[in-house]
């Protein structure tokens, strides 16, 4: 829970510098307080996130992606948010030589994702799938998954913005927004394998600096 409350203060900061302390214009902030509400953060440290990020006394956190290789060949992105984009690459690159992967350089792994908006919904909100799903494929609804009582949208990244003025307008109530970077193709591994890729992924997932982790393994 802690994790995921620092990941949006650094989120809200990012959006704040970017765009102002206003929800109504700012629809990055809008969506960090939506996911805000979806991990039941207090509404007094999301306004005390909001305060911090309008002082000008802070400096504010920079948006970094770094790409590198686990081991067996995987490919993992992962997306930071940090002070110190030196400490950053440091720590990063270190997870990787611990656990036998290595650091790449920008667009060395990249194209084997794809950016994809991802909005979550609860299935109860929309009773039908057919009409929703019409309704919306001219917002740019690339995709429609229900996993128990949970509906996933999916959108290419050029369509977030639209997708996500169209839910808004339209008055569906979304659980989560995010933009994500999916695998093209994914890798089986044996259970050993996955093992030691795992204990790299959750290595680089405990470093504060990290915002999200996306990865090739099946």
């Amino acid at each position: 829970m802690s994790k995921a409350f620092n990941r949006i203060s650094r989120d809200i900061d990012i959006a704040v510098k970017a765009g102002g302390i206003d929800p109504k214009v700012n629809s990055r902030l809008r969506i960090a307080i939506q996911n805000a509400k979806s991990v039941n953060m207090p509404k007094d440290r999301v306004e005390a996130a909001i305060k911090r990020a309008s002082s000008k006394d802070t400096t504010g956190y920079q948006e970094v992606v770094y790409e590198g290789y686990a081991p067996h060949g995987i490919a993992v992105l992962i997306e930071c948010a940090t002070d110190n984009p030196t400490r950053t690459v440091a720590n990063i690159r270190h997870h990787f030589s611990r656990y036998g992967g290595s650091l790449g350089t920008s667009g060395s792994i990249a194209f084997m994702f794809e950016h994809k908006g991802v909005f979550k919904i609860a299935a109860e909100k929309i009773p039908n799938l057919d009409e929703f799903e019409l309704e919306f494929i001219d917002h740019g609804l690339e995709d429609l998954v229900q996993h128990e009582k949970e509906i996933y949208v999916y959108t290419s990244f050029q369509d977030f913005g639209a997708m996500q003025k169209a839910l808004e307008e339209k008055g569906v109530d979304v659980i989560s927004t995010e933009l994500q970077y999916l695998p093209t193709t994914t890798k089986e591994l044996t259970e050993a394998e996955a093992k030691e890729v795992q204990e790299l992924l959750d290595k680089i997932e405990e470093d504060d600096d990290v915002q999200s982790v996306f990865h090739t393994m099946a």
